[in-house]
């Protein structure tokens, strides 16, 4: 008996294509970390429906061919941000300004938790809600420094909210130059201009020397899990339109697979209209493409993978200890929701923030029995077009990664 192959020594490999469906260079490729990759091919079968006198089917034919299947993983900062960017729909880039925008004076008051400035605007340095930013410079209130600010609101001459890591605002007269930065860069679902990225995908047997590289694949989907307790998770969809066996690796040397530490939602906040909140007890969401391929004459492989509009879907879990979430369901509230994660509890931990500024609930059930009453929460993401609130960004969602750096000018947000 020859070896058998073991998923420990299955090696998974991704390469954003060029040119779609045309397999990528081999000498770009990047190792990627998971906790399965059932990606493969599947076949359309057709089978003879004649009517024969022997009583018996004569003919079985394989038609179009697609790859389908999930990458799965826990979620982590920096790890899977090709396949975050292309859900999106948008290249990652640098909010805010490209370099620390000057601050004139700055004084944090422990009981506000706020930062103003004398002069200038947060608005039109391009600060957002539900950004997490750090400030340089203060000279007294030093705890200032270098500690993940999230805000909760915002002004032309004031930042609102709190730091990630639970410690107050230190005041500080700021008689010494401050500046402040977005932290890392963020990508959001565009009004226009929309990516449609593909990849090559292999998975590289390495105990038997097996390959199949999959190509013209396109991430349909990505769903978040965050529970109340263990780690978070990710699943990206793929929909491809074709595959091809070898037994040497494709992507020989692929460069080396993401160091970002795992996250975890007991690490982070979240918030609700722009108020936190520690009730929740789960939060999922997911992120739907509506892609869809088609056949053609002529051709056992699809012409593309075509996209649909993007559909942004989720589920709370929280406590029933007040109205918060029944008002807002009874009444039909829009309210925003963010979650921030952080990978550890230190002021400047790596994070992931993702922000959905406009949301319907479309529920809350409650259980009952001697346990805690647990409402069960979901919600729709709609484009924040409705009379934005200043400093909210037009989109449906977006996410930002303290990890990533990105290079080039600021894109317009609103």
């Amino acid at each position: 008996m020859g070896l058998i192959a073991v998923g420990v020594s299955k090696l998974l490999t991704i390469a954003k294509e060029t040119t779609f469906a045309t397999p990528a260079l081999n000498t770009s490729g990047q190792l990627m970390r998971r906790t399965s990759s059932n990606v493969d091919l599947a076949k359309k079968t057709y089978k003879s429906t004649e009517i024969r006198p022997d009583y018996q089917f004569s003919d079985f034919r394989h038609g179009t061919r697609s790859v389908t299947g999930t990458i799965s993983d826990e979620l982590s900062v920096g790890t899977w941000q090709q396949f975050m960017a292309s859900v999106m729909r948008q290249a990652w880039q640098k909010a805010g300004s490209t370099a620390a925008t000057a601050i004139d004076a700055v004084a944090g008051t422990v009981l506000t938790q706020q930062f103003t400035r004398s002069a200038g605007s947060f608005l039109t340095d391009g600060y957002m809600l539900g950004d997490v930013v750090q400030f340089e410079g203060f000279t007294t209130g030093t705890g200032n420094n270098a500690n993940n600010f999230f805000i909760t609101g915002i002004t032309a001459l004031a930042l609102n909210g709190i730091f990630l890591d639970g410690s107050l605002i230190v005041a500080d007269s700021a008689s010494a130059a401050v500046s402040c930065a977005v932290m890392g860069s963020k990508t959001w679902m565009p009004l226009s201009g929309q990516t449609r990225d593909s990849y090559t995908i292999e998975h590289f047997y390495s105990d038997i020397g097996q390959s199949e590289l999959f190509v013209g694949c396109r991430v349909s989907q990505m769903a978040v899990k965050l529970p109340s307790t263990g780690l978070a998770t990710v699943d990206f969809p793929i929909l491809g339109i074709n595959a091809t066996e070898g037994t040497q690796q494709y992507f020989a040397n692929p460069a080396p697979a993401s160091t970002g530490q795992i996250l975890a939602a007991v690490n982070g906040a979240m918030f609700l209209g722009g108020q936190q909140i520690a009730v929740v007890t789960s939060i999922d969401f997911t992120i739907n493409g509506n892609m869809t391929s088609g056949d053609v004459v002529g051709s056992n492989v699809a012409p593309d993978i075509f996209p649909g509009s993007m559909d942004v879907t989720g589920t709370m879990s929280a406590y029933f200890e007040d109205e918060t979430f029944q008002s807002a369901f009874f009444n039909e509230e829009e309210v925003s929701i963010v979650v921030a994660l952080t990978a550890d509890n230190t002021p400047n931990a790596a994070f992931q923030v993702y922000t959905f500024p406009r949301c319907k609930l479309n529920g809350a059930t409650k259980n009952d029995g001697q346990v805690g009453i647990v409402q069960t929460v979901p919600f729709v993401a709609l484009l924040n077009n409705i009379s934005p609130v200043p400093g909210s960004l037009v989109t449906t969602m977006s996410i930002q990664d303290s990890t990533i750096s990105t290079t080039g000018s600021p894109t317009a947000l609103g």
